[in-house]
């Protein structure tokens, strides 16, 4: 089957998708946010060819056919019908057998990620009319609540871009009517009969494509999906599932749980969301690096000191550390979301943009990686602290917390890939929580210029003189570079500035949320930003032994004051690598 769907949001796009029972299906996407260039290709039925062409314009040849077909033979009867739907009904077919529905269930639909995140970002796309014409969202729960009670719920995080608010009412009125509730027990299959349905009633004889969003704790996706498949799958579409990280707790666990999930599902219908893969500034980094001739070149161990990847939080745990202290700041930041900006960043140049081709790059990298070690991480835990006349608690002062907790809430790794490219180079984490400031960035630090001839301008400080490349995440994303130059005036006086790209101040229009990209690509079966089994193993492999060994020895975190900037230990750290921490830096 060929479907054909255009939308005014995203790129070209193609991809395979697969439904549930192992059918296949193959997708196009038009749109003209943006055009890249896509090689011809030629699709081919008995009745005619569709060439893509360069420039992306349809051609279409009429081929003979062979046969004709009863329902061409009635259609040649009906001459005298102009309308194709009532051409349909005469001939007695359904008008609605060649259109498709997306239906989308939030399953754990009263929880927060669901409230404050996924709901809002279908309504984003929704207001930006990128949601198929036919579409349905349901909300599944334990709780027992009714259409009207999910709609005022989900209405009170909804909001509107700024550029567009003059017909917000009317949007959301719209999109609350597209969202319906039904209570269950995730496993009972029972429950998700009935949902399937309500799905079928929505659906009304179209194509089935179903997107379900995990959104509930590790210990019962197994359950959901196997309810799910066997029992609320797509007949004759396309079925989805994206799980919400953590992806286990190390490698063991990690692999338990995907064997479970591939005994209901196959590889292309796991979609295992990362969101910080959804931000604007990290999906940025290969077009900053692949479509700029300055940065290439410069891109190895040749040009590039050290490379940091930064992760902080101006807030403690409050009330959440009884989910937080079974994983801790290694598995909840470090092992994904860094980690991921680390291999796109590294990866070797991708043979295309396809998913495969890119998750295949960033496989290689984490394969080249040498696994953690103890005494290349330190870790830390946030005490209680005064400031201001404000108090503000430790850690272990959460009563969600046990007090003899040793989970770490700030962590620093050096990390190194043996490879051609980067040997050598440390790529140094860091993430924690109760810290100085909220933000997450990545420092490119280049080498000192050889034989500098301005060095005495800069005193014994050669860091001072050291060009950086600066690519802030969040918030207020920019991406800036340092570099040296005169004063101006009669002497010879040396300034370190900034090439700035301020995004707020470049681009009027709002920065969308990570989770409507994600939502969208999973819509639209397009697996770029989303992880590979293969991939979450070699991930997981690089922290796992360093794991067991805090947890086996007891390791016990520095401790360091709510509101500083970490533990002394990662300064210490760093200048075992003649490394000093850019975002310490007195200018920022």
């Amino acid at each position: 089957m060929v479907a054909f769907s255009a939308t005014h949001c995203r790129s070209y796009s193609y991809s395979h998708s697969s439904s549930i029972n192992g059918g296949q299906n193959q997708r196009f996407s038009f749109s003209s946010f943006s055009r890249l260039s896509v090689p011809a290709k030629a699709i081919r039925n008995s009745h005619q060819t569709v060439v893509l062409m360069q420039d992306g314009v349809v051609a279409t040849k009429v081929t003979p056919v062979e046969k004709e077909t009863p329902k061409e033979k009635l259609k040649d009867e009906l001459l005298s019908v102009t309308s194709t739907k009532e051409w349909d009904e005469k001939a007695g077919f359904d008008s609605n057998e060649n259109e498709s529905a997306v239906s989308i269930t939030v399953v754990g639909a009263s929880g927060d990620l669901a409230k404050k995140k996924i709901f809002p970002a279908l309504f984003a796309l929704y207001y930006e009319d990128c949601l198929p014409k036919h579409f349905t969202i349901y909300g599944y729960a334990r709780s027992k609540m009714t259409d009207a009670e999910l709609r005022h719920m989900v209405s009170k995080t909804l909001t509107c871009r700024i550029d567009k608010r003059e017909n917000c009412s009317e949007k959301m009125d719209q999109f609350l009517k597209r969202c319906f509730y039904h209570s269950g027990q995730y496993d009972s299959e029972e429950n998700f009969a009935q949902l399937d349905k309500k799905l079928k009633k929505h659906e009304g004889g179209r194509v089935s494509n179903r997107l379900f969003y995990l959104s509930i704790p590790p210990n019962i996706f197994i359950e959901a999906v196997k309810c799910a498949s066997s029992s609320a799958s797509s007949g004759n579409g396309w079925t989805r599932v994206i799980v919400e990280k953590p992806f286990g707790r190390d490698s063991e666990s990690s692999a338990v749980l995907t064997k479970s999930l591939k005994q209901y599902l196959t590889e292309d219908q796991i979609f295992r969301i990362d969101h910080y893969l959804g931000k604007e500034l990290v999906e940025n980094l290969s077009v900053l690096r692949f479509a700029n001739l300055i940065f290439e070149p410069l891109w190895s161990r040749r040009y590039i000191r050290n490379v940091q990847i930064i992760f902080s939080e101006d807030f403690g745990t409050e009330g959440r550390g009884g989910y937080f202290d079974n994983y801790g700041i290694i598995r909840d930041i470090m092992q994904n979301h860094l980690l991921q900006i680390l291999a796109l960043f590294a990866m070797e140049t991708p043979v295309s943009l396809d998913a495969e081709d890119i998750r295949n790059e960033k496989v290689k990298v984490l394969r080249s990686m040498r696994p953690l070690r103890l005494e290349d991480l330190v870790i830390g835990q946030y005490k209680s602290h005064s400031k201001g006349g404000v108090t503000y608690p430790s850690y272990t002062d959460d009563k969600t917390v046990p007090k003899d907790s040793l989970t770490p809430t700030f962590a620093a790794a050096a990390l190194f890939i043996d490879n051609a490219r980067w040997d050598g180079v440390p790529f140094l984490m860091k993430a924690g929580k109760a810290l100085h400031n909220k933000g997450a960035e990545i420092r490119v630090q280049f080498r000192h210029v050889p034989g500098n001839l301005y060095n005495r301008n800069f005193g014994t400080d050669l860091d001072r003189a050291t060009n950086e490349l600066v690519i802030r995440v969040q918030p207020d994303e920019a991406i800036f570079l340092k570099i040296n130059n005169k004063v101006p005036g009669l002497g010879m006086r040396l300034d370190r500035s900034n090439l700035n790209l301020h995004y707020a101040a470049r681009y009027s229009k709002e920065i969308p949320d990570a989770y409507e990209r994600l939502l969208l690509d999973a819509i639209e079966g397009e697996r770029r930003l989303f992880i590979r089994s293969d991939e979450l193993d070699a991930a997981w492999a690089l922290f796992t032994p360093v794991l067991k060994e805090l947890d086996e020895k007891k390791i016990i975190p520095e401790s360091y004051p709510y509101g500083s900037r970490g533990p002394v230990g990662a300064h210490y750290l760093a200048a075992r690598y003649n490394v000093r921490w850019g975002d310490l830096d007195i200018e920022q």
